[in-house]
């Protein structure tokens, strides 16, 4: 009898004592001689789901590093400036991490269909069998999305044959329809355990189905519109997808070190605000600043056309983030009610979305800053009950002189604890994203069973129960203020903001007061800039700001399929080597070569098999860098 050990390792076999539902003390033999015949599919299956979870070690990477960053969901330039790390792609793809969950339910998927074959199959090994394809389905378009072309038979103990993004995509299409087809009605009893996601459950799997399929095919619009409408409309019909909070796919995380550890929990990863989401938070939605603070912060809140402090000696210029040169030296007069429960306020200690990470150092609870001068006189400044943001990038010796730069943590608004404790249920797919994928399929005059502005509405006031702030969503939804990048939450307000606005400032240097015309931003990639206000955009504004911060992937493959929400061009005071393209002729337009499409594939891909990786690349169809767009993605 064939060894399973030959195949996906003890390790991957003992991992399984890592989750407290998935151990192998029921089976009484050595592990080390485990054979195909003992293995549990629930086993593998769930292995594959813990795994893709993530330990701290590749969550770390991948997870914070790579998705969060080119996603602009905290200020970081590495990825979003186009840099790329070997090591940590080496870790995720070649040593081990997502070939061992592709691997594991290879597995289960291969040795459930041989059960049932000989009938050897308990009753609910089928529906172990379908769901198992359908978390494959994802796991491989999580490979796609980062890499570019996989193997479809690929992790399964032969050598694979790449097929390019678009095969990849309509293999991945069909077994999502193939598989809910074969759900049936049968219990898998005390097996359920082992499904930390539904205790498969089918009936929840098949909605989960459903709507990835919806994420795929609205993922190939722009380049297959005519598949993408037939697989989107197909999914849809009858409404059975993820549209409650009960049926969001989601695993509990836990404190500690292993798979079920917190995607976001390491202590020395500061995640603080970003200027991309800072500029979409900040007016958006109308609710005032003055009805979601307590009164320690009233005297801080500023006008509603107020800057902030321009210090141009300390904050880079050379980006087209509409607020550069200025720091908010007090609170927003209104801004989207998520945005202080997603990060809390330098020097707000007792609330609850503090976090004092790193907790060995005093960083997030010092306040007190200095921005150094050449001619000596440093400016002192408290950053206490201010909300500011920066763009990623080099800010040069301006940066050098400036703390807030340079130490970030507990100078910049922070990622709220909650999410930093490992006590969370972390999100693979929630109800605002069907409804947002609904709004967008509807918007295109798809058939969906509903409308856009219902879906994005719903969508809104799904994402706004799940944060607790449910309360302003009828406020929010009828807003027609602008936010930093002129877009509004309304929906069928589409009135343009007009190219500038005037707002008063003060002169961080000699105090005084003046006026300036701050420009909105134009956002070349997404219709070349015209439009700032269009439906689309709200759309894909609601979803970026809801998808904060559990779906980082998702955020970034909608910027590089659409070129929205609007990111900001890295500040280049020094030229950034690894983005060529973007010079000081060019940084207040935007184009897809300023911003990163992908990961390279590991070192340890091209070592291994020079001949499948020189193919890999050739599918790719160009350069193996960052800079090289996917099949779905916008090429300019």
């Amino acid at each position: 009898m064939k060894n399973i050990i030959s195949k996906i390792g003890l390790g991957i076999l003992l991992s399984a004592s890592l989750a407290s539902c998935s151990k192998f003390d029921e089976i009484n033999v050595d592990p080390g001689k485990v054979t195909e015949d003992q293995v549990r599919v629930e086993y593998l299956f769930n292995n594959a789901v813990i795994g893709a979870q993530m330990d701290p070690h590749i969550a770390e990477r991948i997870f914070v590093i790579y998705w969060k960053t080119a996603a602009r969901q905290h200020m970081s330039t590495g990825l979003a400036g186009g840099s790329y790390n070997d090591g940590y792609s080496v870790d995720y793809w070649g040593r081990g991490y997502l070939s061992q969950w592709l691997n594991n339910i290879n597995q289960a998927i291969r040795i459930g269909e041989k059960r049932i074959a000989d009938n050897s199959a308990e009753g609910h090994i089928n529906n172990v069998v379908q769901i198992s394809r359908i978390w494959r389905a994802y796991l491989m378009s999580e490979a796609a999305d980062n890499f570019g072309p996989i193997p479809l038979n690929g992790f399964e103990g032969e050598n694979p044959e790449y097929a390019d993004v678009k095969a990849v995509y309509y293999h991945l299409l069909a077994e999502l329809s193939d598989a809910v087809g074969k759900i049936n009605a049968v219990s898998a009893g005390d097996y359920a355990k082992y499904d930390n996601a539904y205790g498969f459950n089918g009936e929840k799997w098949k909605k989960y189905a459903n709507s990835l399929r919806m994420r795929l095919a609205m993922r190939i619009a722009e380049v297959d519109p005519a598949k993408a409408k037939t697989e989107f409309e197909a999914a849809a019909a009858g409404g059975n997808y993820i549209k409650a909070a009960e049926d969001m796919f989601a695993i509990q995380e836990k404190p500690g070190w292993d798979p079920l550890s917190g995607v976001m929990s390491r202590e020395w990863n500061g995640q603080v605000l970003s200027a991309t989401l800072n500029n979409l938070y900040v007016g958006l939605g109308g609710v005032k600043s003055e009805v979601q603070l307590g009164a320690a912060f009233q005297s801080s809140i500023k006008p509603a056309n107020y800057a902030g402090k321009r210090f141009v000696d300390h904050f880079s210029l050379k980006t087209n983030d509409p607020m550069a040169g200025y720091f908010f030296d007090g609170m927003p007069n209104s801004i989207d009610p998520r945005a202080y429960k997603t990060f809390y306020i330098p020097g707000d200690t007792l609330s609850a979305q503090f976090s004092n990470y790193p907790s060995w150092t005093k960083d997030a609870k010092i306040t007190k800053v200095a921005l150094k001068r050449a001619t000596g006189g440093n400016i002192q400044l408290d950053v206490a009950k201010t909300w500011s943001a920066q763009a990623p990038g080099d800010f040069g010796a301006k940066g050098t002189a400036n703390e807030i730069r340079t130490i970030q943590i507990g100078k910049i608004p922070g990622l709220s604890q909650a999410y930093r404790t490992s006590q969370a249920k972390r999100v693979f797919f929630a109800a605002w994203e069907s409804y947002f994928l609904l709004a967008e399929a509807s918007l295109k005059g798809w058939n969906t069973g509903t409308t856009a502005q219902q879906a994005y509405e719903n969508g809104v006031k799904a994402n706004f129960e799940y944060m607790g702030v449910g309360q302003y969503a009828s406020q929010y939804l009828s807003s027609e203020n602008y936010n930093n990048v002129g877009t509004s939450a309304k929906f069928t307000h589409t009135t343009e903001p007009g190219n500038s606005r005037t707002m008063t400032y003060v002169d961080g240097y000699t105090n005084k007061s003046g006026t300036a015309t701050i420009k909105y931003p134009v956002n070349s990639i997404y219709k070349n800039g015209t439009v700032r206000n269009d439906q689309l955009t709200k759309i894909i504004t609601q979803k970026y700001i809801a998808n904060m911060p559990w779906l980082p992937l998702e955020a970034w493959n909608d910027h590089r399929r659409l070129g929205l929400p609007f990111f900001e061009n890295p500040a280049i005071e020094n030229p950034l080597t690894n983005l060529p393209a973007l010079n000081d002729g060019n940084y207040m337009t935007n184009s897809v070569d300023f911003f990163p499409q992908r990961l390279q594939y590991p070192s340890s891909f091209r070592e291994a098999s020079n001949a499948q990786y020189q193919n890999a690349v050739t599918l790719l169809g160009g350069e193996d860098k960052v800079s090289t767009p996917l099949w779905w993605a916008k090429k300019k």
